[in-house]
């Protein structure tokens, strides 16, 4: 496919910093352009969780809490805690019951992710536990699950009639006990145990006790199966002791526990691999009265992971990726327009700095330390000279290769390439523009080698772009001007670090930066250093990966040839 190149104006970067969201948007088949500044609307975006990153290896970017640190509940603590909320603090039930549906909805999406686990069966008992499962249902139900829901007796309060009414409005099915499959593993994905909460007491009377023993029976079937469904227990897992837990050992065993408000008791008998904590609504009176020691919950998540977590089997990690398919009719003529596009849709989708980029250098004859002969390689001297350098040689091989051995495999280091992250500052026609230090280890091999390649990884939409080329310093009233943009904080960082050399410790990088910001506290203009700028690579290839299923992903190259005369790009697929 051969297509003109084109020209396009420049992109500023600082129009996209300003787009915080919450949200993190799957990829739609369209995503609007924007035209002079103005953004379009995107078409159906799936909510991300209110929770860290999601992923299978279990939250790696959750908050873990030392399980011992934190504060449990006994059973009259809870309730106590529970009358404070809706009594004198002010809260009513259906507040509570949202906050606590919601956190247990976003555990769940951030551990098993919908691509790998859709179907969900929430069974809901008749309390407030229920109640908490039925919210739950909706939430996960727009976060892209497909839902059941097995409500046998249903409480005929306002409450939770309308929670029913949602939920059918969303057209999800409810299952009676009847309907359910005999053997729940062949049908769900995820089994949300919400039939009791730390209020009940005695032992569960008909249907539930079947119910629960459906679950108990899942566990010993799913020791023999190669995956059967996962269950997660909303607050207490259902027939355990709130104080006690499993007391004997026939019980629920389920692989994930949300506790609400604060874990009770019986959660320290919990042996699954994700335990979180969710309700972010417990107030400072609250936690003084109890003592309660509490996690911070991250960011804007409303769920935190407490415990250790599992062990990881790094082999059996993997993300079968869900897009729509990336076409060559698809595809702008010009790769500029593509990057824009692309780039738009990671802005838009909210992802966490979309202009981070990792950049790839490699010093002459692949040495990226700039280095361009070892010491063995310098051209020996005469004369007595010549001898002291001969005797040196031997000395230095014999260390190299006896005295300190692993010396020879740092050598082989400085062989390779070298890759680091930085952040994209300016896109236009001419090409992808970042600032840094030229005295770093990436500007020594810029120096030998003026060629590098960047790829940006845009992790909420399966995409990554590939860009190669060679590169050249920005003018010096480019950098001057991106200099004196930046908070003064980052313009006295830049004078203070002498990037890639030795520092003694964190304290003398602190020390200057004090000494610093005292000598320009009037508000003076900071002085860039003549050893600080920008560079920028113009690009000679381009690829554009996007991730499918099964590993059939797509990836549209692009490089430039001449067609009578004229500089055209050349798209073809490659094989993923």
């Amino acid at each position: 496919m051969i297509s003109s190149l084109a020209t396009q104006a420049p992109l500023p970067l600082a129009y996209y910093r300003n787009s915080p969201s919450i949200y993190k948007t799957k990829p739609s088949t369209y995503f609007p352009r924007f035209f002079s500044g103005f953004l379009g609307p995107i078409s159906s975006p799936a909510i991300r969780p209110l929770c860290s990153k999601s992923g299978e290896v279990g939250g790696m970017a959750s908050s873990l809490q030392n399980q011992d640190s934190i504060s449990y509940l006994t059973q009259r603590e809870a309730a106590e805690i529970d009358e404070t909320l809706m009594g004198p603090l002010g809260f009513s039930v259906d507040q509570l019951m949202e906050l606590a549906g919601l956190s247990v909805a976003t555990s769940i999406a951030e551990v098993y992710k919908p691509s790998e686990y859709n179907r969900i069966l929430a069974i809901c008992g008749p309390g407030n536990n229920g109640g908490d499962g039925l919210v739950a249902a909706r939430h996960l139900y727009h976060f892209g699950y497909k839902l059941f829901v097995c409500y046998p007796k249903r409480t005929a309060k306002p409450l939770y009639s309308g929670l029913v009414t949602q939920l059918e409005s969303l057209l999800i099915p409810f299952l009676s006990v009847d309907e359910l499959p005999v053997d729940l593993s062949k049908d769900f994905d995820i089994l949300v145990d919400a039939m009791f909460g730390f209020s009940f007491h005695g032992s569960p009377r008909p249907p539930f006790d079947n119910l629960i023993q459906k679950l108990v029976h899942l566990h010993s079937c799913g020791q023999m199966q190669h995956k059967s469904p996962v269950i997660v227990s909303v607050d207490i897992p259902s027939g355990w002791h709130v104080e006690e837990g499993d007391v004997g050992g026939q019980g629920i065993k389920p692989h994930m526990l949300v506790s609400l408000t604060a874990p009770k008791l019986c959660a320290k008998k919990f042996s699954g691999p994700h335990h979180f904590l969710g309700g972010r609504f417990v107030p400072p009176t609250i936690a003084e009265k109890y003592k309660l020691q509490l996690p911070q919950y991250p960011g804007t998540s409303m769920c935190v992971r407490i415990g250790k977590p599992p062990q990881i089997d790094i082999s059996a990690l993997r993300e079968n990726y869900i897009s729509p398919e990336f076409l060559e009719e698809q595809a702008e003529a010009d790769p500029m327009d593509q990057f824009y596009k692309w780039f738009e849709d990671a802005v838009v989708a909210g992802l966490k700095e979309p202009n981070a980029m990792a950049l790839s250098t490699t010093g002459k004859d692949r040495k990226p330390d700039g280095s361009t002969m070892g010491p063995l390689e310098a051209p020996a001297p005469s004369g007595i000279l010549e001898k002291i350098w001969e005797l040196f040689k031997k000395c230095l091989n014999f260390l190299k290769n006896f005295a300190f051995p692993s010396t020879k495999y740092e050598i082989r280091a400085f062989n390779l390439s070298s890759s680091r992250m930085v952040l994209l500052k300016g896109v236009n026609k001419d090409g992808f523009v970042w600032y840094t230090n030229y005295e770093s280890r990436k500007a020594r091999e810029l120096s030998e080698n003026p060629h590098a390649a960047l790829l940006f990884y845009w992790d909420g939409l399966n995409r990554q772009v590939r860009v190669e080329g060679s590169v050249q310093k920005v003018s010096d009233e480019e950098s001057e001007q991106y200099f004196h943009s930046r908070p003064r904080g980052s313009q006295i960082a830049a004078i203070v670090s002498k990037q890639s050399t030795l520092v003694p410790g964190r304290d003398v990088l602190h020390q200057q930066y004090k000494e610093l910001e005292e000598k320009y506290s009037d508000g003076s203009l900071i002085p860039k250093p003549k050893h600080w700028g920008g560079y920028r690579l113009q690009p000679e290839r381009f690829e554009f990966w996007q991730g499918q299923q099964s590993r059939l992903h797509d990836r549209l190259e692009y490089s430039p040839q001449e067609i009578n005369g004229k500089r055209v790009w050349r798209i073809v697929r490659l094989a993923p």
